[in-house]
Protein backbone atom coordinates (compact mmCIF):
# COMPACT_ATOMS: atom_id res chain seq x y z
CA UNK A 1 0.00 0.00 0.00
CA UNK A 2 1.58 3.39 -1.14
CA UNK A 3 0.82 6.71 0.51
CA UNK A 4 -0.81 7.77 -2.43
CA UNK A 5 -3.36 5.65 -3.12
CA UNK A 6 -4.37 1.69 -3.56
CA UNK A 7 -2.33 -0.21 -5.42
CA UNK A 8 -3.44 -3.58 -6.92
CA UNK A 9 -2.12 -6.22 -4.27
CA UNK A 10 1.06 -8.03 -6.26
CA UNK A 11 -0.02 -11.62 -7.08
CA UNK A 12 0.69 -14.61 -4.90
CA UNK A 13 3.51 -16.65 -6.19
CA UNK A 14 2.60 -19.54 -4.03
CA UNK A 15 -1.09 -20.01 -5.46
CA UNK A 16 -2.31 -23.56 -7.24
CA UNK A 17 -1.89 -22.75 -11.41
CA UNK A 18 -0.34 -19.25 -10.84
CA UNK A 19 2.92 -18.54 -12.71
CA UNK A 20 5.02 -20.08 -9.95
CA UNK A 21 3.68 -23.30 -10.92
CA UNK A 22 4.52 -23.00 -14.19
CA UNK A 23 7.13 -24.83 -15.94
CA UNK A 24 10.56 -23.90 -16.39
CA UNK A 25 11.44 -23.27 -12.45
CA UNK A 26 12.79 -19.73 -12.39
CA UNK A 27 11.56 -18.52 -16.33
CA UNK A 28 8.07 -18.85 -15.12
CA UNK A 29 8.38 -16.62 -11.49
CA UNK A 30 6.34 -13.64 -11.22
CA UNK A 31 9.07 -10.42 -11.75
CA UNK A 32 9.49 -8.60 -8.68
CA UNK A 33 6.72 -5.47 -8.57
CA UNK A 34 4.83 -7.30 -11.35
CA UNK A 35 1.38 -8.89 -10.89
CA UNK A 36 0.09 -12.14 -12.56
CA UNK A 37 -3.46 -12.52 -14.43
CA UNK A 38 -6.79 -12.82 -12.29
CA UNK A 39 -7.43 -16.78 -11.49
CA UNK A 40 -8.75 -18.99 -14.11
CA UNK A 41 -8.06 -22.40 -15.43
CA UNK A 42 -4.69 -23.24 -15.91
CA UNK A 43 -4.11 -22.95 -19.90
CA UNK A 44 -2.60 -26.03 -21.54
CA UNK A 45 0.71 -26.03 -23.40
CA UNK A 46 3.29 -26.12 -20.52
CA UNK A 47 5.14 -22.52 -20.65
CA UNK A 48 3.63 -21.30 -23.90
CA UNK A 49 0.60 -21.29 -22.56
CA UNK A 50 1.23 -19.89 -19.22
CA UNK A 51 -1.01 -16.78 -18.12
CA UNK A 52 0.55 -13.25 -18.65
CA UNK A 53 -0.57 -10.02 -17.40
CA UNK A 54 -2.24 -7.98 -14.66
CA UNK A 55 -3.64 -9.77 -11.79
CA UNK A 56 -7.59 -8.23 -11.38
CA UNK A 57 -8.48 -10.01 -8.78
CA UNK A 58 -8.52 -7.85 -5.10
CA UNK A 59 -7.69 -9.45 -1.68
CA UNK A 60 -8.83 -9.73 1.39
CA UNK A 61 -6.68 -6.80 3.04
CA UNK A 62 -7.10 -4.14 -0.35
CA UNK A 63 -11.11 -4.95 -0.23
CA UNK A 64 -11.06 -4.22 3.45
CA UNK A 65 -9.21 -1.02 2.61
CA UNK A 66 -11.45 0.36 -0.53
CA UNK A 67 -14.16 -0.88 1.84
CA UNK A 68 -12.48 1.83 4.50
CA UNK A 69 -12.74 4.53 2.13
CA UNK A 70 -16.02 4.63 0.79
CA UNK A 71 -17.01 4.47 4.56
CA UNK A 72 -15.01 7.38 5.09
CA UNK A 73 -16.11 9.28 1.91
CA UNK A 74 -19.68 8.55 2.71
CA UNK A 75 -19.46 10.22 5.62
CA UNK A 76 -18.09 13.18 4.84
CA UNK A 77 -20.13 13.20 2.02
CA UNK A 78 -22.97 13.40 4.41
CA UNK A 79 -21.28 16.58 6.43
CA UNK A 80 -20.70 18.06 3.20
CA UNK A 81 -24.33 17.64 1.92
CA UNK A 82 -25.78 19.22 5.10
CA UNK A 83 -23.49 22.06 4.85
CA UNK A 84 -24.61 22.87 1.45
CA UNK A 85 -28.53 22.37 2.18
CA UNK A 86 -28.17 24.64 5.17
CA UNK A 87 -25.97 27.21 3.27
CA UNK A 88 -27.79 27.29 -0.01
CA UNK A 89 -31.17 28.00 2.29
CA UNK A 90 -28.98 30.80 4.42
CA UNK A 91 -28.16 32.65 0.55
CA UNK A 92 -31.77 32.32 -0.38
CA UNK A 93 -33.11 33.66 2.68
CA UNK A 94 -30.99 36.65 2.66
CA UNK A 95 -30.74 37.42 -1.37
CA UNK A 96 -33.57 36.91 -2.56
CA UNK A 97 -35.55 39.53 -0.79
CA UNK A 98 -32.85 41.95 -2.45
CA UNK A 99 -32.83 40.64 -6.06
CA UNK A 100 -36.54 39.02 -6.73
CA UNK A 101 -38.20 42.35 -6.52
CA UNK A 102 -35.97 43.75 -9.33
CA UNK A 103 -35.52 41.02 -11.53
CA UNK A 104 -38.00 38.14 -10.71
CA UNK A 105 -37.93 34.14 -11.13
CA UNK A 106 -34.63 32.45 -11.36
CA UNK A 107 -32.41 35.62 -12.81
CA UNK A 108 -32.02 36.90 -9.36
CA UNK A 109 -29.81 34.22 -8.75
CA UNK A 110 -27.84 35.57 -12.14
CA UNK A 111 -27.93 39.18 -11.04
CA UNK A 112 -26.60 38.13 -7.65
CA UNK A 113 -23.88 36.33 -9.44
CA UNK A 114 -22.80 39.31 -11.18
CA UNK A 115 -20.17 39.71 -13.88
CA UNK A 116 -17.53 37.94 -11.83
CA UNK A 117 -19.80 34.71 -11.78
CA UNK A 118 -21.46 34.80 -15.12
CA UNK A 119 -19.43 31.94 -15.99
CA UNK A 120 -20.17 29.46 -13.52
CA UNK A 121 -23.98 31.07 -12.74
CA UNK A 122 -24.49 29.80 -16.68
CA UNK A 123 -23.34 26.64 -16.21
CA UNK A 124 -25.77 26.04 -13.43
CA UNK A 125 -28.75 27.60 -15.31
CA UNK A 126 -27.41 25.06 -18.20
CA UNK A 127 -27.31 22.08 -16.25
CA UNK A 128 -30.49 23.26 -14.81
CA UNK A 129 -32.37 23.16 -18.46
CA UNK A 130 -30.44 19.88 -19.00
CA UNK A 131 -32.00 18.00 -15.67
CA UNK A 132 -35.42 19.26 -16.86
CA UNK A 133 -35.14 17.64 -20.09
CA UNK A 134 -34.22 14.64 -19.44
CA UNK A 135 -36.87 14.08 -16.05
CA UNK A 136 -33.90 13.92 -13.52
CA UNK A 137 -35.54 16.61 -11.46
CA UNK A 138 -37.56 14.47 -9.38
CA UNK A 139 -38.71 16.60 -6.75
CA UNK A 140 -39.61 20.00 -7.35
CA UNK A 141 -38.05 21.82 -4.84
CA UNK A 142 -35.05 21.53 -6.58
CA UNK A 143 -36.43 23.05 -9.85
CA UNK A 144 -34.57 25.99 -9.32
CA UNK A 145 -30.89 27.53 -10.10
CA UNK A 146 -29.95 27.88 -6.69
CA UNK A 147 -30.06 24.20 -6.27
CA UNK A 148 -27.88 23.94 -8.87
CA UNK A 149 -25.33 25.86 -7.31
CA UNK A 150 -22.08 23.96 -5.26
CA UNK A 151 -20.41 24.78 -2.34
CA UNK A 152 -18.02 27.04 -3.44
CA UNK A 153 -20.33 28.98 -5.62
CA UNK A 154 -22.37 29.63 -2.45
CA UNK A 155 -19.29 30.72 -0.24
CA UNK A 156 -18.71 33.35 -3.45
CA UNK A 157 -22.21 34.81 -3.44
CA UNK A 158 -21.96 35.42 0.81
CA UNK A 159 -18.82 36.81 0.37
CA UNK A 160 -19.31 39.20 -2.10
CA UNK A 161 -23.12 40.12 -0.34
CA UNK A 162 -21.42 39.90 3.13
CA UNK A 163 -22.87 43.79 3.80
CA UNK A 164 -26.20 41.69 3.51
CA UNK A 165 -24.91 38.91 6.08
CA UNK A 166 -23.42 40.49 8.36
CA UNK A 167 -26.34 41.57 10.12
CA UNK A 168 -26.70 37.84 10.96
CA UNK A 169 -23.54 36.46 11.93
CA UNK A 170 -20.79 37.90 13.59
CA UNK A 171 -17.20 36.39 12.67
CA UNK A 172 -16.68 36.39 8.65
CA UNK A 173 -13.21 35.01 8.98
CA UNK A 174 -15.10 31.91 11.12
CA UNK A 175 -17.19 30.62 8.24
CA UNK A 176 -14.37 31.31 5.73
CA UNK A 177 -11.68 29.39 7.38
CA UNK A 178 -14.69 26.83 7.95
CA UNK A 179 -15.99 26.73 4.71
CA UNK A 180 -11.66 26.68 3.15
CA UNK A 181 -11.01 23.62 5.46
CA UNK A 182 -14.38 21.93 4.09
CA UNK A 183 -12.99 23.00 0.65
CA UNK A 184 -10.33 20.28 0.77
CA UNK A 185 -12.35 17.34 1.87
CA UNK A 186 -14.78 18.08 -0.98
CA UNK A 187 -11.93 18.01 -3.37
CA UNK A 188 -11.29 14.76 -2.17
CA UNK A 189 -14.79 12.95 -2.04
CA UNK A 190 -15.54 14.56 -5.21
CA UNK A 191 -12.93 12.78 -7.04
CA UNK A 192 -13.09 9.51 -5.47
CA UNK A 193 -9.59 9.83 -3.66
CA UNK A 194 -8.56 8.56 -0.71
CA UNK A 195 -9.50 10.40 2.76
CA UNK A 196 -7.38 10.18 5.33
CA UNK A 197 -9.11 9.94 9.16
CA UNK A 198 -7.09 12.95 10.28
CA UNK A 199 -8.72 15.41 7.14
CA UNK A 200 -12.12 13.60 8.12
CA UNK A 201 -12.40 14.49 11.94
CA UNK A 202 -10.81 18.32 10.89
CA UNK A 203 -13.88 17.67 8.17
CA UNK A 204 -16.51 16.97 11.24
CA UNK A 205 -15.32 19.67 13.13
CA UNK A 206 -15.57 22.23 10.49
CA UNK A 207 -19.06 21.21 9.50
CA UNK A 208 -20.46 20.89 13.57
CA UNK A 209 -18.65 24.59 13.98
CA UNK A 210 -19.99 25.57 10.55
CA UNK A 211 -23.60 24.30 11.25
CA UNK A 212 -23.74 26.54 14.71
CA UNK A 213 -22.71 29.69 13.03
CA UNK A 214 -25.32 29.54 10.69
CA UNK A 215 -28.00 28.16 12.93
CA UNK A 216 -28.13 24.87 13.12
CA UNK A 217 -26.09 23.54 16.14
CA UNK A 218 -27.41 21.55 18.86
CA UNK A 219 -28.37 24.67 20.95
CA UNK A 220 -28.06 23.20 24.12
CA UNK A 221 -24.96 23.57 25.97
CA UNK A 222 -24.85 20.01 27.95
CA UNK A 223 -25.51 18.50 23.84
CA UNK A 224 -21.48 19.87 22.95
CA UNK A 225 -20.38 16.71 25.68
CA UNK A 226 -21.31 14.95 22.70
CA UNK A 227 -22.63 16.31 19.57
CA UNK A 228 -24.99 14.46 17.64
CA UNK A 229 -23.33 13.02 14.65
CA UNK A 230 -24.78 13.39 11.16
CA UNK A 231 -23.93 9.88 10.51
CA UNK A 232 -25.81 8.96 13.90
CA UNK A 233 -29.00 10.74 12.49
CA UNK A 234 -29.40 9.06 9.98
CA UNK A 235 -28.55 5.27 10.78
CA UNK A 236 -29.11 5.60 14.82
CA UNK A 237 -32.36 3.44 14.96
CA UNK A 238 -30.00 0.38 13.21
CA UNK A 239 -27.69 0.56 17.16
CA UNK A 240 -30.92 1.71 19.14
CA UNK A 241 -29.09 4.47 21.60
CA UNK A 242 -25.74 3.19 21.07
CA UNK A 243 -23.32 6.26 19.88
CA UNK A 244 -20.04 4.53 19.58
CA UNK A 245 -18.37 1.75 20.85
CA UNK A 246 -14.46 1.44 22.25
CA UNK A 247 -11.89 -1.32 22.54
CA UNK A 248 -10.79 -0.09 26.00
CA UNK A 249 -11.12 3.23 27.85
CA UNK A 250 -8.11 4.58 27.16
CA UNK A 251 -9.59 5.01 23.44
CA UNK A 252 -12.64 6.64 25.15
CA UNK A 253 -11.02 9.24 26.84
CA UNK A 254 -8.90 10.16 23.34
CA UNK A 255 -12.74 10.71 22.22
CA UNK A 256 -14.55 11.98 25.55
CA UNK A 257 -12.58 13.34 28.20
CA UNK A 258 -13.72 13.15 31.78
CA UNK A 259 -14.15 16.88 31.81
CA UNK A 260 -16.54 16.55 28.52
CA UNK A 261 -18.40 13.69 30.03
CA UNK A 262 -19.20 15.20 33.67
CA UNK A 263 -18.84 18.66 32.95
CA UNK A 264 -22.22 20.58 33.01
CA UNK A 265 -23.93 17.61 34.54
CA UNK A 266 -27.57 18.25 36.22
CA UNK A 267 -27.34 14.72 37.25
CA UNK A 268 -24.79 11.78 37.98
CA UNK A 269 -25.50 8.78 38.77
CA UNK A 270 -22.47 6.04 38.69
CA UNK A 271 -21.97 2.30 39.56
CA UNK A 272 -19.00 0.19 39.91
CA UNK A 273 -16.13 -1.45 42.30
CA UNK A 274 -13.73 1.67 42.56
CA UNK A 275 -15.38 4.34 39.88
CA UNK A 276 -12.03 5.08 38.86
CA UNK A 277 -13.12 6.92 35.89
CA UNK A 278 -14.83 9.76 37.88
CA UNK A 279 -12.36 9.31 40.85
CA UNK A 280 -9.24 9.55 39.09
CA UNK A 281 -10.30 11.58 36.18
CA UNK A 282 -12.11 14.40 37.44
CA UNK A 283 -10.31 16.34 40.56
CA UNK A 284 -12.44 17.12 43.99
CA UNK A 285 -12.64 20.81 43.35
CA UNK A 286 -14.48 19.86 39.89
CA UNK A 287 -16.65 17.70 41.39
CA UNK A 288 -16.98 20.35 43.96
CA UNK A 289 -18.02 22.74 41.91
CA UNK A 290 -20.36 20.65 39.95
CA UNK A 291 -22.72 19.78 42.68
CA UNK A 292 -22.89 23.83 43.90
CA UNK A 293 -24.12 24.23 40.66
CA UNK A 294 -26.93 21.93 40.83
CA UNK A 295 -26.09 18.42 39.92
CA UNK A 296 -27.38 15.51 41.81
CA UNK A 297 -24.68 12.91 42.46
CA UNK A 298 -25.16 9.61 43.43
CA UNK A 299 -22.34 7.27 43.82
CA UNK A 300 -22.89 3.88 44.36
CA UNK A 301 -19.41 1.29 45.46
CA UNK A 302 -18.63 -1.92 46.05
CA UNK A 303 -18.34 -2.37 49.96
CA UNK A 304 -14.61 -2.84 50.04
CA UNK A 305 -15.14 -5.43 52.78
CA UNK A 306 -17.35 -7.88 50.77
CA UNK A 307 -16.70 -11.01 49.68
CA UNK A 308 -17.16 -10.33 46.46
CA UNK A 309 -13.84 -7.83 46.56
CA UNK A 310 -11.70 -11.19 47.90
CA UNK A 311 -13.56 -13.04 44.45
CA UNK A 312 -12.50 -10.20 41.81
CA UNK A 313 -8.87 -10.37 43.44
CA UNK A 314 -8.54 -13.81 42.41
CA UNK A 315 -9.91 -13.41 39.01
CA UNK A 316 -7.57 -10.35 38.17
CA UNK A 317 -4.45 -11.83 39.88
CA UNK A 318 -4.07 -9.37 42.76
CA UNK A 319 -2.20 -9.46 46.05
CA UNK A 320 -5.02 -9.61 48.76
CA UNK A 321 -6.42 -6.86 50.02
CA UNK A 322 -5.21 -4.41 47.04
CA UNK A 323 -8.64 -3.82 45.08
CA UNK A 324 -10.26 -3.58 48.62
CA UNK A 325 -7.71 -0.51 49.60
CA UNK A 326 -8.11 1.19 46.25
CA UNK A 327 -11.92 0.87 46.85
CA UNK A 328 -11.41 2.48 50.29
CA UNK A 329 -9.44 5.39 48.93
CA UNK A 330 -11.51 5.94 46.53
CA UNK A 331 -14.67 6.34 48.97
CA UNK A 332 -12.45 8.63 51.51
CA UNK A 333 -12.13 10.93 48.77
CA UNK A 334 -15.70 11.17 47.82
CA UNK A 335 -16.22 11.22 50.92
CA UNK A 336 -13.80 14.56 51.83
CA UNK A 337 -15.60 15.88 48.82
CA UNK A 338 -19.17 15.15 49.99
CA UNK A 339 -18.12 16.94 53.62
CA UNK A 340 -17.13 20.52 51.98
CA UNK A 341 -20.23 20.77 50.31
CA UNK A 342 -22.83 23.40 51.50
CA UNK A 343 -25.61 20.94 51.04
CA UNK A 344 -24.19 17.35 51.19
CA UNK A 345 -28.10 16.02 50.78
CA UNK A 346 -27.36 16.19 47.32
CA UNK A 347 -24.22 14.06 47.12
CA UNK A 348 -25.31 10.46 48.16
CA UNK A 349 -22.64 7.52 48.27
CA UNK A 350 -23.07 4.13 48.69
CA UNK A 351 -21.97 0.88 49.03
CA UNK A 352 -23.59 -2.87 47.59
CA UNK A 353 -22.58 -6.27 48.43
CA UNK A 354 -23.30 -8.36 44.98
CA UNK A 355 -21.62 -9.64 42.17
CA UNK A 356 -20.02 -6.59 40.24
CA UNK A 357 -21.57 -7.36 37.05
CA UNK A 358 -20.85 -3.92 35.05
CA UNK A 359 -19.41 -0.09 35.77
CA UNK A 360 -21.73 2.69 34.63
CA UNK A 361 -21.83 6.34 34.53
CA UNK A 362 -24.81 7.81 34.02
CA UNK A 363 -24.92 11.53 33.37
CA UNK A 364 -27.60 13.73 32.49
CA UNK A 365 -27.62 17.08 31.26
CA UNK A 366 -30.59 19.65 30.93
CA UNK A 367 -32.04 18.19 27.50
CA UNK A 368 -29.88 15.24 26.76
CA UNK A 369 -28.16 12.01 28.51
CA UNK A 370 -24.66 10.15 27.88
CA UNK A 371 -24.20 6.49 29.68
CA UNK A 372 -20.76 5.15 29.24
CA UNK A 373 -21.11 1.02 30.29
CA UNK A 374 -18.22 -1.27 30.97
CA UNK A 375 -18.95 -5.09 31.32
CA UNK A 376 -16.75 -6.67 33.99
CA UNK A 377 -14.02 -9.53 32.38
CA UNK A 378 -12.54 -12.17 34.45
CA UNK A 379 -8.78 -11.40 33.35
CA UNK A 380 -8.37 -7.61 32.06
CA UNK A 381 -9.31 -4.54 34.45
CA UNK A 382 -11.39 -1.82 33.78
CA UNK A 383 -8.88 0.01 31.66
CA UNK A 384 -8.67 -3.01 29.31
CA UNK A 385 -12.29 -3.62 29.14
CA UNK A 386 -14.81 -3.07 26.15
CA UNK A 387 -16.75 0.55 26.71
CA UNK A 388 -19.86 1.63 25.19
CA UNK A 389 -21.72 5.07 25.14
CA UNK A 390 -24.95 5.45 24.92
CA UNK A 391 -27.19 8.54 24.47
CA UNK A 392 -30.29 8.66 26.43
CA UNK A 393 -33.05 11.34 26.62
CA UNK A 394 -33.25 14.63 24.34
CA UNK A 395 -32.29 15.77 20.94
CA UNK A 396 -31.64 13.03 18.50
CA UNK A 397 -32.63 9.50 20.65
CA UNK A 398 -33.53 7.50 17.93
CA UNK A 399 -37.54 6.60 18.83
CA UNK A 400 -37.39 3.53 20.13
CA UNK A 401 -34.92 4.62 23.08
CA UNK A 402 -37.27 3.49 25.86
CA UNK A 403 -35.95 0.17 24.46
CA UNK A 404 -32.54 1.28 24.35
CA UNK A 405 -29.39 0.33 26.71
CA UNK A 406 -29.73 3.44 28.23
CA UNK A 407 -33.08 2.82 29.88
CA UNK A 408 -31.84 -0.75 30.66
CA UNK A 409 -28.83 0.20 32.77
CA UNK A 410 -30.62 3.23 34.27
CA UNK A 411 -33.02 0.17 36.04
CA UNK A 412 -30.55 -1.60 36.79
CA UNK A 413 -28.68 1.23 38.63
CA UNK A 414 -31.95 1.58 40.49
CA UNK A 415 -32.59 -2.00 41.68
CA UNK A 416 -28.79 -2.05 43.25
CA UNK A 417 -29.49 1.68 44.96
CA UNK A 418 -32.48 0.35 46.63
CA UNK A 419 -30.28 -2.64 48.00
CA UNK A 420 -27.66 -0.52 48.65
CA UNK A 421 -26.72 0.85 51.90
CA UNK A 422 -25.49 4.88 52.89
CA UNK A 423 -21.67 5.52 53.69
CA UNK A 424 -21.90 7.89 56.75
Amino acid sequence: MSSGGLELPPGDHGHEGGPADAPGGASGAVPAGAVSLAGGPEPAGGAEGARTGAELDWGADAWSEVRTRAQRAGRAYIWLNLIEQRLRSVVGAVLRPVYEPVHGGDDWVVAAAGPAGQEWVQRAVAVREVSRRKGYLLDSADDNVLSFLTLPQLRELMVQHWPCFEPYFDDRREIEQALDELEVTRNVVSRNRALSRAVLEQAERASARLLGVLGGGAGSPSADRLPIDAVEDLVGDRYADVVSVHPDRVRLQRQLPAEDLFGGARRLDAIGIGLNLLVQNFSGRRLVRLSEAGCRVRLLFLNPASSAVKRRERELGLRKGELSRSVEMNILHVRRVRAGLRDPSRFDIHVFDETPRFTAYLVEGQSSGIAVVQSYLRRARGMEAPVLVLRGGGRGVPKDADHGLFTTYREEFESVWEDSRPVS
